[in-house]
């Protein structure tokens, strides 16, 4: 959804629907639900707007959110419309076999095109940081150029882990924070129209069919004209196309894996039965050879 206008009801946009789902394209300055009564502009109060005939009365909200989505990232954000269909996306987010990948405008020049952020994340509180938490994300540059005169880098953010506000703050820890982010520039990069992180990639491998959405791109010139692309180091098609077919080869390693270990653990199972028969076969013919002996003393 590439407007810069504010959320209303009316700007609902959905990305895939079937009887299980609905992915929208979250706007960038909504929140996903809200139990304030000012907080009319929601995807919840969006969604009866729109579908108010999927709406579930035996749930608060009336719509099981699937996953979670900040108040100004942008982006695909799926919403299960039964219980069923909510565990299944559940076990795929518990498991950790979703893929999620985000566009990100962060300041400055990121010199090292492709790397592992990898910095533990906590609570923030008056002693330090407590009980933080291991935490990676794969950074890839895909374009230089500058934002409202300042430099500034678009990236593909792909979280391998799920903690609560992982892009923004690796983004910050390693000095490139994400253009627009007041909470993590310390209150000072307030001037950009909203912050620029988008949910762009959502893949779930549900059985039998999985669920796969693309929610565009939305830092593009034609939409903000302070975004002025310089440099581009690869197509945003290309590192997608690149990430789904890694992430393939590890499923494909998994399952490989897991086979392996099925394979031995069955094989470790013949093996006790075996020794089993052979200790009982030879407690059964000693006194069948005892017999043997005397029927033929007899």
């Amino acid at each position: 959804m590439t407007t810069v206008e504010p959320a209303s009801l009316e700007s609902l946009h959905v990305l895939y629907q079937d009887d299980d789902y609905i992915v929208v394209d979250k706007h960038w300055d909504i929140r996903i639900d809200s139990k304030m009564w000012y907080e009319k502009n929601t995807v919840q109060a969006q969604l009866r707007h729109h579908f108010p005939h999927l709406a579930d009365p035996d749930t608060y909200y009336g719509f099981r959110f699937c996953h979670q989505l900040d108040f100004s990232t942008s982006g695909a954000l799926c919403v299960a419309l039964n219980k069923a269909a909510a565990g299944r996306a559940y076990r795929c987010f518990k498991d950790r076999t979703v893929t999620k990948a985000y566009l990100a405008l962060v300041r400055g020049s990121v010199n090292e095109e492709i790397r592992t952020l990898d910095f533990s994340i906590g609570k923030n509180s008056t002693t330090g940081c407590e009980n933080p938490k291991p935490c990676q994300t794969e950074l890839t540059v895909l374009e230089y150029g500058t934002y409202d005169g300042d430099p500034v880098t678009k990236v593909l953010l792909q979280p391998l882990t799920g903690r609560t506000h992982q892009l923004r703050v690796h983004c910050s820890a390693m000095g490139h924070p994400i253009v627009g982010d007041f909470t993590y520039s310390l209150g000072e990069d307030d001037a950009p129209y909203r912050m620029m992180l988008h949910a762009h990639l959502l893949h779930l491998p549900l059985e039998p069919q999985p669920l796969f959405v693309f929610a565009g791109d939305p830092f593009l010139p034609t939409v903000d004209r302070k975004w002025v692309p310089q440099c581009t180091i690869r197509t945003l098609e290309a590192t997608v196309e690149a990430l789904l077919e890694r992430k393939v080869e590890e499923e494909k390693e998994k399952r490989e894996e897991e086979e392996r270990e099925k394979r031995e653990r069955e094989e470790r199972r013949k093996e006790r039965r075996g020794h089993k028969f052979e200790e009982e076969s030879e407690e059964q013919r000693r006194p069948c050879q005892e017999w043997l002996s005397e029927w033929a003393g007899d």
